[in-house]
Parts: structure tokens; C-alpha cells; sequence
């Protein structure tokens, strides 16, 4: 088994997707969310957000992370990302300790991490999360949002949704614990297509239909078992954002969609 690391994960793509100098980090996350509507929704317990550079979809984002401001803090948050960067079958746990940004340092929370290590499906690798940019742009925005709150950051590869859903299941265990899926959707479509395209899946993660593909979402594992859970918790889901790169910087001709997508407990 991979020994634990205890110096913090590096940042691999500050500088390039955000600014890599704390203080343009922190202008640059507080111009996105000054930006972003003030919408009214109930206490988000997870959110669907993008992973692309901040300039094509920090706009979108910035929409889910500043309905945070309005709700009492998480305690601790579950980030789940696609693996971009290595073939993977299962669910990946970093073998660091903590993750490092341009704010600092946010740690790996020892106890769900520890419970997650359990499960057959679960292994832990440096090498699926050194490179890995889905979750660290999710970083900065945590950081600036809720401070220093410990996370649990899971790279998911291809996996059965329903065994996604039990071993999430089973580290969701309060109202104190928010889930990111983070996740684009279509991929370098002309402006128009990906709009229908987009919408469409939309359709389908707003009725937590689980059967989304790969070329829908590059998130496609991790949304296919959180939205099997949801299901079964009965989790109410609200659009709050949906547009493209061609809506924020512009290039209509190859576009990459984006979402953002709040779910909320069932009432009372």
C-alpha cells in the first residue's frame, strides 16, 4: 500500500489556468464573485461546478461558490473529478496529506479519507492526482469562499455507478459535508451545437437521470454515481448557470459547455 505523503500536493497548473501570485488569485476570485448573481436557493449540499480555466469558466463557477456565502459553511468537502491525466479504474485517494495553492494549504480530512481507503474500490496514487487539474481549480474558490475546511479529493475513473453511489453513501454522513462533482460538459463543439447539446444534459442531471456519456460530460463516472445517490436521497436540483467558452471568451467556433447545478436536502 502507498505510504502516506505528508508534504503538501503541489499546485501543477497555477499560473495557467489562475493566476499562480496570491494576490492576483485573490482580485481575480473576487472580481468572479462580485460578478456572479446573488441567486435564492436553499443551503446547497452539493453543487456541480466547472474545471476549466478561470477566464472561460470562472463566470460559472463563481455562480455556485457565492451561494455558499449565503448558507451556513460545510465542515468538511468531498471533491470529485474526472481523471484527465492517467488511466484509472476505480476511485483514487492522493497519497499527500494536504493540498497546497497560491492561498495555502488546505488538509486532506484524516477520518473520511481514512474510511474511504476501506473500500475495495479505492486505492491511493500520487501519480492520479500530480497532474490532475479538475480538482485543484476548485481549490482557490474553496479557500476563498469557506477558508480552510478540510476536503477528501477523489479522482474518479471508470467505475460502476452504483458502487460510486454506496461508497459515497457512506462518507455523506451529515448536513456539514458539502460534495463538489466537478465536471464540464461537451467538449469543442461549434457555439450553437453545444448549446443544444448542453441543454439536453442539463435536462437529464436536473431529472438525476444517470445515464450520462463521456462525450455529454467529462465527468461522466462521478455524475453517473452522485446522481444515483441523489436519487435515492431524493435531492432537489436547481439550474444556476449554463453556458460556454464561447459566452466568456469568446471563440464560437470550438466551444466547451458548463454548468452549474445545486442540490438541495428534501423539505421537511
Amino acid at each position: 500500500m502507498l505510504s502516506l505523503d505528508h508534504s503538501p500536493r503541489p499546485p501543477a497548473v497555477a499560473g495557467r489556468f489562475y493566476p499562480g501570485e496570491p494576490a492576483a488569485l485573490r482580485a481575480e476570485l473576487d472580481g468572479l464573485l462580485a460578478a456572479a448573481p446573488s441567486l435564492t436557493a436553499p443551503r446547497p449540499c452539493a453543487l456541480i461546478v466547472p474545471h476549466a480555466g478561470y477566464i472561460y469558466s470562472g463566470p460559472i463557477a463563481a455562480t455556485a461558490y457565492k451561494l455558499l456565502r449565503a448558507s451556513p459553511p460545510p465542515r468538511r468537502v468531498i471533491v470529485l473529478g474526472p481523471a484527465h491525466t492517467v488511466a484509472l479504474r476505480g476511485v483514487a485517494l492522493p497519497a499527500a496529506t494536504a493540498f497546497a495553492t497560491p492561498l495555502g494549504t488546505l488538509q486532506v480530512d484524516p477520518e473520511l479519507a481514512a474510511l474511504a481507503a476501506k473500500s475495495p474500490l479505492v486505492i491511493r496514487s500520487a501519480e492520479a492526482h500530480a497532474r490532475e487539474h479538475a480538482i485543484e481549480v476548485q481549490l482557490p474558490f474553496i479557500q476563498r469562499v469557506l477558508g480552510d475546511v478540510p476536503i477528501v479529493p477523489l479522482v474518479v475513473g471508470q467505475v460502476a455507478a452504483p458502487a460510486l453511489a454506496n461508497l459515497l453513501d457512506s462518507l455523506w454522513q451529515d448536513a456539514d459535508t458539502l460534495v463538489l462533482i466537478s465536471s464540464d460538459l461537451s467538449h469543442y463543439l461549434p457555439h450553437a451545437e453545444a448549446h443544444a447539446r448542453d441543454a439536453a444534459t442539463v435536462r437529464q442531471l436536473l431529472a438525476l437521470d444517470d445515464a450520462i456519456e463521456p462525450d455529454q460530460a467529462c465527468g461522466a463516472y462521478a455524475l453517473r454515481g452522485f446522481l444515483q445517490l441523489a436519487r435515492r436521497r431524493h435531492l432537489i436540483p436547481q439550474l444556476l448557470d449554463l453556458r460556454s467558452s464561447g459566452d466568456t471568451a469568446g471563440d464560437h467556433r470550438r466551444v466547451v459547455g458548463y454548468a452549474a447545478i445545486t442540490f438541495s436536502e428534501p423539505h421537511p
